[in-house]
C-alpha cells in the first residue's frame, strides 16, 4: 500500500489548527462585542474621510450622525434627504473598506413622516438601531414603527437638563415598548453626577448600544473628554456589568476632544477596549 506522507501530515496540521484555541482572543473575535465609532468623533471631516479613518483604526462599524457632509462628488449630507446617487456613493465607500453603518443618531424627528424616513434609511443600510431622544408623546408611535421596520430605537442620555439625563426617565419610556431601549452614554451619566454602573443596572436587559467615552472630572456637565482609560470612569467594571447582562450591541467610541488629530486617541481606545473586554469574555 502506498503511503502518502505529505497528505497525512497536512491532515494532522488541519486537525491541530482546528482544535487549538486562538491566542490573544479579543473582543472583536466575538460577534457579541462589536466596536464602532460614532462619526461625531470626526465631525470636522466628511463621512468619506470618517470611513477611511475608521479603517485606519481597524474599526469596522460606524454610528453615523445626521448632517455630516458625505464627501467627494456630492454636496449631500448624511440623512434621509440623501439622493439615490449619494446613497450609492456612500455604499461604495463602505463596501470598499469593508465597513458598515450599524446605527445612526442622535436624532429627534418631529413628525411621524420624519420618523418613517429615518426608519427607511436605517433599513436600507441594514442598521440595528437608531439612537434618539424622542418626544415623549411619540413613544407609542415610534415603538410601532420600530417593530414594523425591524430597527430598534435606543434612547440617549445627554446631561442635565435633558429629559433623559437620568435612567429612570429612560425606564419610563421603555415600559410597555418592546422596541425601545437605551443608548448608554456612560460619559454623560458621569457628567450628570450619576454612577454609570448604577445606571446600567437600572437599565438591565434594555441596553441596545453604548457610547464609549471618558471624562476628566465627575459631576461637571461640561467636563472635558479624554482618552478612554485616562479619565475617571471605571471601564473594567462597566465591561463586567455588561457581560453579566449578556449585552450584544455595539460600543461606539465617541471622543469629543483633540478634534483635528483624534485618530491616535481612537486607536488607543480600540487597543484598550480589546485588551480589557477580552478579560471578561
Amino acid at each position: 500500500m502506498e503511503i502518502k506522507i505529505p497528505l497525512i501530515i497536512g491532515g494532522l496540521c488541519l486537525i491541530f489548527c482546528a482544535c487549538k484555541e486562538p491566542k490573544n482572543k479579543t473582543a472583536e473575535s466575538d460577534p457579541q462585542w462589536k466596536l464602532g465609532i460614532q462619526s461625531w468623533t470626526f465631525r470636522l471631516f466628511t463621512l468619506q474621510e470618517t470611513i477611511s479613518k475608521a479603517d485606519s483604526a481597524k474599526i469596522r462599524y460606524i454610528e453615523a450622525f445626521w448632517d455630516q457632509p458625505l464627501g467627494e462628488g456630492t454636496t449631500d449630507s448624511f440623512g434621509s434627504s440623501m439622493s439615490a446617487e449619494s446613497r450609492a456613493k456612500l455604499k461604495g465607500w463602505l463596501n470598499a473598506k469593508g465597513i458598515s453603518i450599524k446605527a445612526m443618531g442622535v436624532i429627534t424627528p418631529r413628525t411621524r413622516e420624519e420618523w418613517i424616513k429615518a426608519f427607511q434609511l436605517a433599513r436600507e443600510f441594514q442598521m440595528s438601531y437608531i439612537s434618539s431622544e424622542p418626544i415623549k408623546n411619540q413613544w407609542d408611535m415610534i415603538d410601532t414603527l420600530a417593530g414594523e421596520y425591524g430597527v430598534k430605537v435606543a434612547i440617549h442620555d445627554h446631561p442635565i437638563p435633558n429629559p433623559y439625563w437620568h435612567p429612570d426617565s429612560v425606564v419610563a419610556a421603555i415600559a410597555g415598548h418592546k422596541n425601545l431601549g437605551a443608548c448608554a452614554d456612560v460619559g454623560h451619566w458621569a457628567r450628570s453626577g450619576l454612577d454609570p454602573i448604577d445606571c446600567l443596572r437600572k437599565l438591565n436587559g434594555h441596553i441596545v448600544g453604548v457610547h464609549l467615552k471618558d471624562i476628566k472630572t465627575f459631576g461637571n456637565r461640561v467636563a472635558e473628554d479624554t482618552v478612554v482609560s485616562l479619565g475617571i470612569i471605571d471601564f473594567p467594571a462597566i465591561f463586567k456589568e455588561l457581560k453579566r447582562q449578556n449585552f450584544t450591541g455595539m460600543f461606539s467610541i465617541e471622543h469629543e476632544s483633540n478634534w483635528m488629530n483624534s485618530l491616535p486617541d481612537v486607536i488607543l481606545t480600540r487597543e484598550y477596549f480589546e485588551k480589557e473586554t477580552a478579560k471578561v469574555q
